[in-house]
């Protein structure tokens, strides 16, 4: 079973029987497309998944998702003002960057290393486990065009967890 960089199997039928998941063609759609177009949201993996199984509903797709959520195959981030977006790099402890005017999402390894690789002032008696990082700014593209100005703070962006 051959493992990819970040912690998750690349054969979608190997990590869904891994998790004790029911094999189906709408999984496997959804697994797919999640892999080829992260941090994509829900509108772009149903366009994805319809590529290869046209009558497939929004209602499997959404149901997919979850449960792929809930078992761990993908992570669901939301940045703040953005719709939840999907990707299948989990396991790890990684933040993102995210472009205020394209809305791009890239991801950034944590520089400190394990989970939660950052300690807060004060934890309230909490068992801290992970730490959400959002790094906001202009990518490469939008900073050199000439209306290369950033959306106010809260533009429907990308991003989130580690």
């Amino acid at each position: 079973m051959a493992e990819e960089k970040h912690g998750h199997e690349s054969e979608p039928t190997a990590a869904l029987r891994n998790s004790s998941l029911r094999v189906t063609k709408q999984r496997v759609a959804v697994l797919e497309a999640v892999c080829e177009h992260q941090h994509a949201d829900t509108d772009t993996v149903i366009r994805a998944v319809r590529e290869q199984l046209p009558e497939v509903s929004h209602q499997a797709v959404y149901d997919s998702l979850h449960t792929l959520t809930e078992v761990g195959l993908v992570r669901c981030i939301q940045p703040s003002g953005s719709v939840a977006r999907y990707e299948r790099r989990i396991g790890d402890n990684h933040h993102h960057l995210v472009c205020r005017s394209c809305n791009l999402i890239v991801d950034v390894d944590c520089t400190v290393g394990q989970a939660p690789c950052l300690t807060p002032s004060h934890d309230a008696g909490f068992v801290i486990e992970q730490a959400e990082v959002t790094f906001w700014g202009l990518c490469p593209d939008c900073n050199a065009s000439p209306s290369g100005s950033a959306s106010p703070a809260g533009a429907s962006g990308a991003t989130s967890a580690a």
